[in-house]
């Protein structure tokens, strides 16, 4: 039975944009709560040691991984390292923008170190997109 999508979508690229908007709101709710300083539950990130590192880490890259693929999915008939190139391009200057911005909340700090995490999770997990379509 076909998925639900518009015509010419295959379920699965259907699917992956979904994950991929949804685990992007998830990360926007993240930024929004630790601006207003009301992350509750997941403070507990920042209780563990190198947990907000980690965090940067796998968050980002995660989404870096669900972008590339939706979008060297999506596009068959481009050149996936492209694809890979323009999306962690794209993310790392958000993201960039998002750290930086950190410094005008009182609840947060802006961090280089917060952001080369970032950044690796970028670039690792680009890489695994990139080698998942070899």
């Amino acid at each position: 039975m076909k998925q639900a999508g518009r015509a010419g979508n295959p379920p699965l690229l259907f699917s992956m944009k979904w994950i991929a908007i949804l685990f992007t709101l998830f990360i926007l709710l993240v930024i929004v709560l630790a601006d207003a300083g009301r992350l509750g539950i997941l403070a507990f990130v920042n209780r563990v040691p190198y947990g907000d590192k980690a965090g940067h880490f796998i968050l980002y890259g995660i989404l870096t991984l669900l972008f590339d693929l939706t979008l060297i999915q999506a596009r068959p008939h481009h050149i996936p390292k492209r694809i890979i190139l323009m999306v962690g391009l794209t993310l790392a200057l958000l993201i960039g923008l998002e750290e930086f911005s950190q410094q005008y909340f009182p609840n947060r700090t802006f961090s280089l170190i917060d952001l080369a995490f970032s950044y690796f999770g970028v670039i690792i997990f680009s890489w695994l997109a990139l080698r998942s379509k070899k």
